[in-house]
Formats: C-alpha cells, structure tokens, sequence
C-alpha cells in the first residue's frame, strides 16, 4: 500500500526522510540523554512486565480490577517501546527516520495513549460498580463484558489514531524534513507543513480535548459516587483499603491526564516545542515507569502477590 503524503506520493517529495533533531547539546549532553533514557526504559521494561506476570501467574488476581491493571501495564511498555528504542538510537547514530517509518511511529503513539486514556476511564467505571453496586457486580462485569471494554478502547483508540496519522500525512511537507522532536508527533509535523494547518490544529485540540474532557467527567463521576459510597461505610479497616485502591487509580488519572492535556488539549501547545519535550518524555516514559510503582507499593493484594511469587522463585 502506498502511503500519500501532500499532494502526491513518497517519489514525488523533494528527500525521503525526516531527521530527527532531539534534544540540543553536544556529545556529553547527549551521553547522559542516553543513559537517562535508558534507565526509564528499563525500569518501564522491569515494572510492566513484572506486574502482567504477577498478574497472570497469581490466580487471587484473576478479577476485573487486575485484568483491566495488565492491560494498562500492557499499553505502558507498549508505547514506551514505540518511542524509547528510536530515541536511544538517534543519540548515538544517525537521527533519520523514513517518512513510513515517521508515519507508522506517529500511528502506534497515537493509538496506545489514547486507548489508555479510555482504559482509565473504564477502571474507574470497574471500581465504581464494584463498590457502589457489589451484588450486581460479579453479573455485572463477566469475562465477556469486560473483554468488550478493553476491545471497545483499542477500537477509539485506533480511530483516533487513523483519523490524525492520516490528515498529517496529506499535508505537504516542502519547507523542512527536520522535525524538532525526538519522535514523531502531529504538533512539530504541523510546523513543517507549507499548507494551511489551521483545520489540524482545530482537529487536534478538538479530538483530544473531547477524549480527555469525556474521559475524565467518567472518571469525576464514577469517583464522585464511590466518595459518598466509601463515607458511609462503618468499618475503618474497609474505608481505608478502598481509599487506597482507588487513591492508586487516581494517582494514574491525574498524572497521565494533566501531563496529555498540557501538551495537546490547550491552544497554544504545539508552538511551545521546548516545553512540549520535556512533557514527552514524563509521558512516554516516566509515566510508564510509575504506574506499576502506584499500584504495587499502594496495593496490599499486588505486594502480597510479589512475595509469594518470590517464595515459589526461591522454593524452586
């Protein structure tokens, strides 16, 4: 499949590739540059997997709440893994990457955040059923219903992601190949474009802004209840294990939210390059590297989990 770019395709356009410029610095700055990035990238890497295989190996976490929790470490070492690897390259060696290679990273981040940022929003609709609603939970939220909710935010994921990889990439791209990032994202391709952006611009802030606008009132909503829920309840020791659940999801929400949010949801994001840099890499790889951190050492089950799966490591 040829992938049309302006108003024509890869032989028409004046080079056949971007470069990627990074971070400004000399050989010592992009030395420790490396070794920073490769060190988020390995605890992502070290974290995530850890929680999907705790997850998958401790039968006590076979429950909606977890399985929506190896998802999202699932999206985490993804999209870090769709960025980390190319960045870590282009601080060593060359900082060219091909337009179907440009077109394909742009496709995948836009994809896996966005689906994280639905996924969020059905854990708090999960935690809101199961403490608002618990007799009608276990019927409620069945493997098959929540197989379709974690389908259901691949499906808005990929729609969002198909509709800005494609409008980015009919525009066409003549003025400058040298993108001022360290990966591919709609705001520094926007800045390259001799066309008119105006509608893209409009389109980003609009689809994100709606994203994380809907998203986050289910979010408010769903926690607004469980609030009123959680005070009514008589027994402390339950009050404090819910409000530390949910405290672990709430931690997420904000960090991913307001980070996302400072970088696309506001007019004026994509001229502030510098700024928007070093918003990347807080949600492309300190994010991911949090989020198991969050819900390991503030879940009780999830330690418990660790340390019989370090006595079986042992025993064996």
């Amino acid at each position: 499949m040829t992938l049309a770019l302006g108003n024509g395709n890869l032989s028409a356009l004046p080079w056949r590739e971007f470069v990627l410029e990074g971070f400004r610095g000399g050989v010592e700055v992009q030395a420790l540059l490396f070794a920073v990035f490769l060190a988020l990238y390995v605890l992502t890497v070290l974290g995530n997997v850890t929680m999907i295989v705790v997850i998958t190996l401790d039968a006590r976490l076979h429950s909606p709440m977890y399985f929506f929790l190896k998802n999202l470490s699932f999206l985490d070492l993804c999209y870090s893994s769709v960025i980390a690897p190319n960045a870590l390259a282009n601080f060593l060696s060359s900082k060219a990457i091909s337009f179907r290679g440009c077109a394909t990273q742009l496709f995948f981040f836009s994809l896996l955040p966005t689906t994280e940022a639905f996924l969020l929003a059905v854990m708090a609709y999960d935690r809101f059923l199961a403490i608002c609603s618990p007799l009608q939970y276990p019927a409620t939220m069945c493997s098959k219903t929540c197989s379709r909710l974690v389908l259901g935010t691949y499906c808005g994921g990929c729609l969002n992601s198909i509709i800005e990889t494609s409008l980015t990439f009919q525009l066409p791209f003549c003025s400058s190949n040298r993108i001022d990032h360290f990966f591919c994202d709609v705001p520094p391709l926007l800045r390259l474009a001799c066309a008119n952006t105006a509608l893209n611009e409009l389109l980003l802030f609009g689809l994100c802004g709606l994203i994380i606008v809907s998203t986050t009132l289910a979010v408010l909503v769903s926690y607004g209840y469980i609030a009123v829920t959680i005070l009514r309840m008589r027994s402390g020791s339950g009050r404090h294990k819910l409000f530390s659940t949910c405290g672990s999801h709430l931690t997420a929400v904000s960090l991913f939210y307001g980070t996302v949010f400072v970088m696309y949801a506001q007019p004026g994001a994509v001229e502030s390059m510098e700024q928007g840099k070093v918003v990347s890499v807080f949600y492309t790889l300190v994010i991911p590297m949090l989020n198991p951190l969050i819900y390991s050492l503030r879940n009780k089950d999830v330690k418990d989990a660790l340390q019989r799966l370090g006595q079986r490591h042992i025993a064996m």
